[in-house]
């Protein structure tokens, strides 16, 4: 038990410092990052959505993040270096081993993954998080849920961004020490409304619901 929390406190010192480096050499606080898996999957969709997000973000919430995107490996040390990310994409995902110990590390740590269902991630992506905390299920997190009243209030939940399948957009949590490490948002779709109208042609008041979820997201993760 010792062993274990020297352990877990030299990551959440790392952390630290690397917040406190990145102050002092830039203008920013932080970045966020896009991670990285294996497995097929389309990791890298959604090219221009974590930047539009970031600077709606410094805009309408007064965020200090840099814009520039950070993509991480989720075996990496780096993972520790963001507080916050972002996986998306629309097919299969495998984590190995050593990647799940780390993410189950980095999560046990503060950290926060947003998972954004681009469609057809459910079935992979769910399998793979049990594997991250086997005890534990996402469960369907209720309209009355601070992620949904942040800056913004969302007193329906999630918005609908693409249709997919049809179905009403859910939002789950994976909670670790009852506390909220995860979230997964589902048949929504807000990677894609986060990104340049031209990518899709999604009309501005559905960019707008998508980039004001997102920054709930972003402001509860680091207001926990």
């Amino acid at each position: 038990m010792k062993k274990r929390i020297n352990s877990l406190f030299k990551v959440i010192f790392g952390l630290a410092i690397f917040v406190f480096l990145s102050s002092a050499s830039s203008d920013y606080s932080f970045k966020i990052a896009k991670v990285k898996y294996k497995g097929g999957g389309d990791w890298y969709a959604n090219k221009t959505a974590l930047p539009n997000l970031v600077n709606f973000c410094n805009q309408q919430i007064k965020t200090n993040i840099n814009p520039t995107e950070a993509i991480v490996d989720i075996g990496s040390p780096e993972l520790f270096n963001y507080p916050w990310l972002y996986l998306t994409g629309h097919g299969n995902v495998v984590f190995s081993d050593q990647e799940v110990l780390n993410l189950r590390k980095y999560l046990e740590s503060g950290g926060f993954l947003h998972i954004d269902d681009n469609y057809g991630l459910k079935p992979f992506i769910t399998l793979q998080m049990k594997k991250v905390f086997p005890n534990s299920d996402f469960i369907e997190l209720p309209f009355s849920h601070p992620i949904y009243h942040q800056t913004f209030d969302f007193n329906n939940g999630l918005p609908k961004i693409h249709q997919h399948d049809g179905k009403a957009p859910q939002g789950f949590g994976l909670m670790h020490n009852n506390k909220l490490v995860c979230f997964f948002s589902y048949e929504s779709d807000l990677g894609n409304g986060w990104e340049d109208q031209s990518v899709h042609n999604n009309p501005e008041p559905i960019r707008q619901q998508a980039l004001k979820m997102g920054a709930n997201i972003i402001q509860y993760a680091f207001n926990r």
